[in-house]
């Protein structure tokens, strides 16, 4: 059964997209800590990210790179802060969140709550600042 990020890459579930290419995608978190939270992931599916081959890590690593740029272009942040937990969801992916604070990076704080129009826009923003 493919995991659910396989079905949102596959258009099955609609998402916030902010950027892609022929092997990876990237889309806001719909239960951030930030606004920006994006989730990047390779569209081959791979449970755990340290299970990737060496040159699929390294691709997923240097596009995760281009959109942590994006986002701080698009956000009010200090810094663009990386996760990777990988018990969520089964299939590879990594957190950029934008901090203002270490303490920003705490998973276990309430999520926000944004619109639909919200996060629409934060989306297309970071989507035009994506190189």
């Amino acid at each position: 059964m493919p995991s659910i990020f396989s079905r949102i890459i596959a258009g099955e579930i609609p998402s916030y997209k902010v950027a892609e290419d022929e092997a990876h995608y990237a889309f806001l978190d719909i239960n951030p800590l930030s606004e920006g939270h994006t989730l990047v992931v390779p569209k081959h599916e791979v449970d755990y990210i340290f299970n990737l081959p060496d040159e699929e890590y390294a691709a997923l690593q240097l596009f995760a790179k281009r959109v942590a740029a994006a986002v701080e272009a698009s956000v009010d942040c200090r810094r663009i802060a990386t996760a990777v937990i990988g018990l969520e969801v089964p299939h590879a992916h990594i957190h950029i969140v934008p901090i203002k604070t270490e303490g920003d990076l705490d998973f276990r704080k309430e999520k926000l709550a944004l619109a639909p129009e919200r996060m629409a826009e934060i989306a297309a923003k970071i989507a035009s600042n994506f190189k």
